[in-house]
């Protein structure tokens, strides 16, 4: 087997339990919280949005940090570092004694976060061009569905095993994805091609700013589009199925399903990206996600709305593999890292930003606005792609 294919095979793992982890506490904090001691309704909302939130805002500022580290280490020590890392951090929830230590353990794990950016730097460096938008593909596969299973996979464990079992399983898992990282990653790196740039100079070295610019920015939308849903899916799918008997699992499927269709759909669009160009799939699939959102907002029941969200989630593979395989094209290899780790920190931004404007739109304009508002954010963001990109590149 090619190196590259090996490494990508440990990374898809490493990554998918790395966004387990980041997500899976979700379903759990409120009961957790409550378990901690704390009983009061009002503050329980409040710590676990700021339990919740604080990780992935932490780790926006972090990513370009550890990019930078990989660029100048290289890209399997800041495997080991976050892998290790998070299992003992995770591990370490399942025996917190109040909410504050959560929170502190929360922001901690946000901190030694890096390892989809080293991930992600690593086979965007080893795969040939002709294979990139494939490679990268199945690699966007393992963050996304990690993330949006998490929340399935931390109910499910804490339904059934207990709240600190989600902790202990999921550190186990992490702790498994060092171990094979430690043996089954290859990489040849060279601390002479590393160079010691300023943000400023790492800008100023980037061809082609502007389409760095887009490829952020589409970056920040995906995943606030996939996450627009979050704070409001249990309320939506109440409202459309007209009782309470298995909302919550309802709503996990619904919220999760898109994840599923991601998972089966990028890798062969980051395939047809390597064919005929990613600039044209991501065009494409922006625009057919803004257009799927828009009937989300009228239909009658649960099943209509998962059946949307699974077409939304197939249009959204498009996306990360063609952004991380022009982001590939117009980077100076010495320079990868470090515009991976950025943008990375667009998606973290991109999932706190989707849970807050989602809640934020549902409490003032009403539920059913929350998906033309976000319709709106990715039919503009096509529109700019199309004028900043696709006319440029093709």
């Amino acid at each position: 087997m090619l190196v590259w294919k090996r490494n990508l095979l440990v990374c898809w793992f490493g990554m998918f339990v790395t966004g387990v982890g980041m997500s899976q506490i979700a379903p759990v904090l409120p009961l957790y919280i409550d378990h901690l001691g704390i009983h009061d309704a009002g503050l329980i909302s409040q710590f676990s949005g700021i339990a919740f939130g604080i990780t992935f805002i932490i780790s926006a500022v972090f990513s370009p940090i550890w990019g930078r580290a990989a660029d100048k280490f290289g890209r399997k020590p800041m495997l080991l570092r976050a892998s290790l890392g998070m299992a003992i951090v995770i591990f370490s929830m399942g025996f917190v004694q109040n909410v504050y230590q959560l929170i502190g353990l929360r922001l901690l794990q946000g901190v030694i976060t890096g390892y989809s950016t080293a991930c992600t730097t690593l086979i965007a460096t080893q795969t040939d061009r002709a294979h990139a938008g494939w490679a990268l593909g199945t690699l966007s596969t393992a963050s996304v569905a990690g993330s949006l299973l998490g929340p399935v996979i931390g109910g499910y464990i804490s339904e059934n095993f207990g709240f600190q079992n989600v902790f202990f399983i999921t550190g186990a898992l992490m702790l498994v994805a060092f171990m094979i990282t430690v043996f089954f990653v290859k990489e040849s790196f060279s601390r002479q091609d590393a160079k010691t740039l300023t943000v400023g100079e790492v800008w100023n070295t980037i061809p082609n700013k502007n389409i760095i610019a887009v490829m952020f920015v589409t970056s920040f939308v995906i995943t606030l589009a996939l996450y627009s849903i979050e704070p409001i899916i249990t309320i939506y799918v109440t409202q459309l199925s007209g009782n309470t008997s298995h909302v919550a699992l309802t709503a996990g499927v619904v919220f999760s399903v898109s994840g599923l269709a991601n998972i089966m759909a990028a890798p062969g669009l980051g395939k047809l990206s390597d064919k005929i160009g990613a600039q044209k799939v991501m065009l494409l699939a922006l625009g057919v996600a803004g257009l799927v959102f828009i009937p989300q907002g009228f239909v009658k029941n649960p099943w209509q709305l998962m059946g949307l969200r699974f077409l939304l989630g197939l249009a959204l593979a498009g996306l990360n593999p063609s952004v991380n395989a022009l982001i590939k094209r117009i980077t100076p290899q010495f320079l990868t890292g470090r515009v991976f780790g950025l943008n990375i920190s667009a998606q973290y931004l991109g999932v706190f930003g989707g849970s807050i404007l989602g809640g934020q739109i549902a409490a003032y304009w009403g539920i059913r606005y929350v998906f033309f508002v976000t319709s709106t954010l990715l039919l503009a963001n096509a529109l700019w792609a199309y004028l900043a990109v696709y006319k440029k590149l093709t």
